[in-house]
C-alpha cells in the first residue's frame, strides 16, 4: 500500500514477524561472520558477515529474504570451497 501526502509518496514500513524475526537471525549471522573474519583475517568471512548483515535493509518481502540470504551462502561457500 502507498500512500500519497502532499505529493509525495511515502511507503510504510513492513512489520511482517516473520521477516522481522529472519532479517535478526541474518543480521546476526552476518555479525558473527564478521567478527570471525576480522579475528582470523579472512577476507571471505569478513565480507560474507558484511553482506549478511546490510542486505535484510533492501529486501521487501520474506521471499525475496530468504532468497537473497540463500544465494550469499551458496556464494560464501563456493569462496571458502575455491580456498580463498
Amino acid at each position: 500500500m502507498i500512500l500519497e501526502y502532499n505529493g509525495r509518496i511515502i511507503d510504510p514500513m513492513s512489520l511482517d514477524p516473520t521477516w522481522l524475526f529472519l532479517s535478526l537471525v541474518t543480521s546476526g549471522l552476518g555479525f558473527v561472520l564478521f567478527v570471525y573474519g576480522k579475528k582470523q583475517q579472512r577476507w571471505p568471512q569478513l565480507l560474507g558477515g558484511i553482506a549478511f548483515s546490510v542486505y535484510p535493509y533492501f529486501t521487501p518481502s520474506v521471499g525475496a529474504l530468504v532468497g537473497v540470504g540463500m544465494v550469499l551462502g551458496v556464494g560464501l561457500w563456493a569462496a571458502i570451497r575455491m580456498g580463498w
